[in-house]
């Protein structure tokens, strides 16, 4: 099981951090993913970080703002979210994926809850 968490009401530039805590699993062995879903729009890939190595993977549209990264003994992974913007309004949902991370998220075959994150103008 995974338990998103952290999303809330920011201004643009502000900055939130999600996590994601899972439960009854070999967490190291999983990548784990972001994706959000905005009101009327498809789900869309944000970031990952693959079970071996921690390497990470980023949509263009977060690189440079976003950073995910993971705690193994802890059973989380995070979402540290800087600058946000307007447009990063979403559901935000975490995912976890045996084997090599995918921005497809039909790869992934467990998913938390949803957090919202919403930010303002």
């Amino acid at each position: 099981q995974l338990q998103a968490s952290g999303g809330g009401l920011v201004q643009a530039g502000g900055s939130l951090r999600l996590s994601c805590a899972a439960s009854g699993r070999a967490f190291g062995a999983y990548s784990m993913g972001w994706f959000r879903q905005a009101p009327g729009k498809e789900r869309e890939f944000v970031a990952s970080i693959n079970w071996i190595g921690g390497t990470t993977y980023y949509a263009d549209s977060v690189k440079g703002r976003f950073t995910i990264s993971r705690d193994n003994a802890k059973n989380t992974v995070y979402l540290q979210m800087n600058s946000l913007k307007p447009e990063d309004t979403a559901v935000y949902y975490c995912a976890a994926k045996r084997g090599s991370h995918s921005p497809r998220g039909s790869e992934y075959d467990s998913w938390g809850q949803g957090t919202q994150v919403t930010v303002s103008s």
